[in-house]
């Protein structure tokens, strides 16, 4: 297997001494994520912080909405109106036990704040005014706050801080916040998420949906396009699981297969007949492989992992990860010669597209909206392939690793730069 070498996560610039830029007022040192309890979303601010560097100096707050029960027909709701109907909703608890119930399933516990029952009593909660106050009051002597927020709860609290204290805080929202964008110092969407959809794809959406889609002007400079969603994975973060895991990878036969099996979404439907697809292309492809490792994610159904674990269990040359810590995701990023991935997730197929090595898709065929666009490009680029269960896993491909963090992070920087900015870690 020829190695691949992955780019070099963006540095900050030298730049000239503080006494030329304005002092500490134009340096950024610090960041503040803004997370929706969701890994997916959160991992993609903390990857651009990462790469920017300021991992060290980051804090993380999160936009809490109650969950469970009832919570699950309000959560289409914006967050500050759901947390005040739920309370409402509270006061009848004693009264009106029915309304907190899941469809026929045990009364849940009620949540505390910020999810604390799930452990994460740790995490501040987002709240507007006290992030303004802490830019504002921290400006002379910290400089400028970089905040960087992904998914649609945290869309109100990002804005609002960009609107209050404009003047001491750099915004990035990631995904496309569906409103003004101006509201913003920087978006960074994936193109499949920003431009209309091909006419194939946009029969498939529902009519109220079409307001979402309608074409839109060529991006401005602070609109930055990714061909998929941003992680913590560079050459950095690879060389270090590469190390962390060797005793556990190096000595397994070549070449090795990672096999990440993700969970059916509303656009990328499946369920067992995925899974008997999947282990019968698996089956035909086992004498071209030393050994497969297999994973499965937090949202793979149980009879999907019945289906393959029946199959595979007892296989000497297979391994399937039983979801106990430590998690090898990362020592399977670097150490894989391939990987087989299920199309819903585009997190888990940005970070094995991130390595330059072959990446195959199963399932791709059952993705509708603008999924089938991020396939298309991920296609069309050469960075990933149909898995058929007749490739030889022996014969490897490469192509230039997907780089959208670093690209997106060199993209602050420009515009750091024209504001007057810039970035000391």
């Amino acid at each position: 297997m020829k190695p691949i070498r992955l780019p070099e996560p963006p540095g900050s610039p030298l730049g000239f001494p503080n006494i030329f830029e304005g002092g500490v007022y134009g340096v950024i040192r610090r960041a503040v994520v803004i997370g929706n309890g969701f890994p997916a979303s959160e991992n993609q601010s903390i990857g651009l912080v990462r790469a920017l560097g300021l991992s060290e100096k980051q804090t993380l707050y999160r936009v809490t909405r109650p969950r469970g029960g009832v919570n699950e027909w309000l959560h289409w709701l914006p967050v500050s109106l759901h947390k005040k109907l739920y309370y409402i909703i509270r006061q009848f608890y004693g009264y009106s036990q029915i309304l907190l119930r899941g469809r026929g399933k045990k009364l849940a516990p009620l949540p505390t704040e910020n999810g604390g029952s799930a452990g994460l009593s740790s995490v501040l909660e987002a709240d507007v005014r006290k992030i303004v106050t802490m830019a504002h009051e921290t400006f002379e002597k910290d400089g400028p706050l970089l905040v960087v927020a992904c998914g649609r709860d945290t869309i109100s609290v990002a804005s609002s801080i960009k609107r209050l204290a404009h003047e001491n805080v750099f915004v990035v929202q990631i995904q496309h916040p569906r409103s003004h964008l101006n509201r913003f110092d920087m978006v960074i969407t994936p193109n499949h998420d920003y431009y209309p959809l091909t006419t194939h794809a946009r029969e498939q959406v529902p009519q109220f949906l079409q307001r979402w889609i309608t074409p839109r002007e060529p991006p401005d400079r602070h609109v930055v396009l990714t061909v998929g969603a941003l992680h913590q994975i560079d050459s950095a973060a690879l060389r270090s699981a590469a190390g962390a895991w060797h005793d556990e990878f190096a000595p397994l036969p070549k070449p090795l297969l990672v096999v990440n099996i993700g969970g059916p979404t509303s656009h990328c439907r499946y369920g067992a007949e995925l899974a008997k697809q999947l282990t019968a292309s698996l089956h035909n492809i086992l004498m071209s492989c030393g050994s497969i490792r297999i994973s499965f994610s937090r949202r793979t159904p149980e009879k999907v992992c019945n289906i393959v674990l029946k199959e595979f269990g007892n296989h000497p040359k297979i391994y399937i990860w039983d979801g106990e810590e430590p998690n090898p995701h990362t020592g399977h990023l670097a150490w894989a010669d391939a990987f087989v991935v299920t199309a819903d997730s585009v997190s888990m197929l940005s970070e094995a597209c991130s390595t330059g090595k072959p990446v195959y898709v199963i399932g791709a065929e059952r993705c509708t909206w603008k999924f089938v666009e991020f396939h298309k490009a991920l296609t069309k680029g050469g960075l990933t392939r149909p898995f058929t269960g007749l490739e030889d896993m022996s014969e490897s491909w490469s192509y230039p690793p997907l780089n959208d963090t670093a690209e997106a992070a060199n993209r602050v920087h420009e515009a750091l730069a024209e504001r007057g900015w810039r970035l000391r870690p």
